[in-house]
């Protein structure tokens, strides 16, 4: 009954251009991610420019927690929203934490998984921009974001697939060499995977938001 009158009282339609905004960001970021990945002179950069991306995204999440406090009627469940943004917040947290890593340990050069990886994430970030705006209007989207969804759920899966192939051509590089260079391999084919997972977890939100309003 509550979702029937919801359904006709006006609603605060802002929370889609914050969802916009805190989308694209994590679209650049990602992109930043990728240029880092690339290796050379020019990594510290990009990992600064991963940084600032996660803090524009930081404050564009608190525009949202703060907008569902101020606002009577919201376009979904408030719990579906914060959810829906803390998850597409986490996946730039974690590559500001791969950026870290990076940055901290001075790497300068990366495995071609670790470049693989950064361009699934890329689609992975696209893919979240495409299906927010449709969530404007889930009915009639209903098949293409569930479409999305799926898409990122494969992607997940490719990531893990390549994080694990990464963790053995690791431990061969580095059996009988250098045991750091191993260790510091495995955190950031960690983190990049972490990003995999929160970008899956935004998948979920948007599946929940879906089954809940049609």
């Amino acid at each position: 009954m509550m979702r029937w009158f919801r359904a006709f009282l006006p609603k605060e339609e802002r929370f889609f251009d914050l969802f916009d905004r805190h989308a694209q960001t994590v679209i650049q970021g990602s992109i930043a991610l990728q240029g880092m990945l690339n290796g050379g002179e020019e990594t510290p950069v990009y990992c600064q420019r991963v940084n600032q991306f996660e803090n524009d995204a930081d404050n564009i999440t608190r525009e949202v927690l703060t907008a569902v406090r101020r606002t009577f009627i919201t376009p979904f469940d408030r719990g579906d929203i914060k959810n829906l943004i803390t998850s597409l917040d986490d996946a730039i947290d974690q590559m500001q934490q791969t950026a870290k890593a990076v940055m901290l340990f001075e790497v300068r050069s990366f495995e071609p998984p670790m470049r693989e990886i950064g361009g699934l994430l890329i689609e992975c970030a696209n893919l979240v921009g495409r299906a927010l705006p449709l969530m404007q209007s889930i009915g009639p989207n209903v098949a293409m974001l569930t479409a999305i969804t799926e898409e990122l759920g494969k992607l997940e899966g490719r990531v893990d697939d390549l994080h694990d192939i990464g963790l053995k051509e690791l431990f061969l590089k580095h059996r009988d060499g250098n045991a750091m260079d191993f260790i510091v391999g495995v955190e950031i084919y960690d983190h990049l995977e972490k990003v995999a997972d929160r970008f899956d977890d935004v998948a979920n939100e948007i599946n929940s938001i879906v089954i809940e309003q049609v």
